[in-house]
């Protein structure tokens, strides 16, 4: 992480002085803090979802990270005084069904027992770490997307350079390789599409597209890792997905999408 950081930060500041916005942009006290603890919040939510992957599976992990657009509308509701209607409660509810049958499962090839509980809390710890990140920027849209990563990354440079061993890296061929794509593709460009996306569409449409990347997810692990979902595992994925949809579009439980006239 402290690498993925760290060339995720070097990218962005030569993005920042290409585009000028280090000579453009003026950022007060306030919010200079408030992008500090969304880079914690954000380095948070890689640590325990990485932790998470190792103690479940990449499919399991991905799917209950995905309840954070729930946790969203929660902080909403807590601190941006945000109703909560009945049929959010109901797909809820049903998202909170699917999580309790994808914990009581045990996947073929899979952790059993408290590791895989553990995957589980990690993965919806990661979650909720995302969501306060996610509505931290929301409320910083006077601040361009490239300085925020920028000041992210450098946060987590700080955070985690004591726990660094520096000599791992040259054991792993490629390493640096490897550590440069993510940082330059993985966390600086996703991270400055995905704020700038945050700070200009709504919180259901970035929810509702979140959603392609747990299915990717879950193909990717069945393909690459041969990790086959059990039955409960899939009727579990499948309520979380179809909650989130529910949720994000609108719909009314036990009704059908009303049609908008032509």
């Amino acid at each position: 992480m402290f690498w993925r950081c760290l060339f995720g930060a070097m990218a962005m500041l030569v993005a920042c002085l290409i585009l000028g916005v280090l000579r453009r942009s003026r950022i007060n006290a306030r919010q200079f803090i408030l992008v500090c603890l969304g880079g914690v919040a954000l380095i948070l939510n890689w640590v325990l979802l990485f932790s998470a992957y190792k103690h479940s599976s990449i499919a399991i992990a991905t799917v209950v990270y995905h309840v954070q657009p729930f946790m969203l509308v929660g902080l909403g509701v807590l601190f941006f005084a945000e109703r909560l209607s009945a049929a959010k409660v109901g797909w809820l509810l049903l998202a909170f069904a699917g999580l309790m049958l994808i914990v009581s499962a045990k996947g073929s090839g899979q952790a059993t027992g408290a590791d895989y509980v553990l995957g589980v809390c990690l993965a919806l710890a990661s979650a909720f770490f995302y969501a306060v990140a996610a509505a931290i920027t929301k409320r910083l849209k006077d601040l361009p997307a490239h300085l925020i990563v920028l000041i992210q990354m450098v946060v987590g440079v700080v955070v985690l350079a004591p726990f660094v061993d520096f000599g791992r890296v040259d054991t792993v061929e490629g390493a640096w390789t490897y550590l440069i794509i993510i940082g330059v593709v993985h966390t600086g460009l996703m991270s400055t599409l995905l704020y700038s996306a945050i700070q200009k569409i709504p919180t259901a449409l970035v929810g509702a597209l979140s959603f392609i990347y747990p299915i990717v997810a879950i193909l990717v692990d069945w393909v690459a890792f041969a990790h086959p979902l059990s039955t409960l595992q899939v009727l579990g994925a499948s309520a979380i997905l179809l909650a989130a949809a529910g949720m994000n579009f609108g719909w009314s439980l036990g009704r059908a999408p009303r049609q908008e006239a032509n």
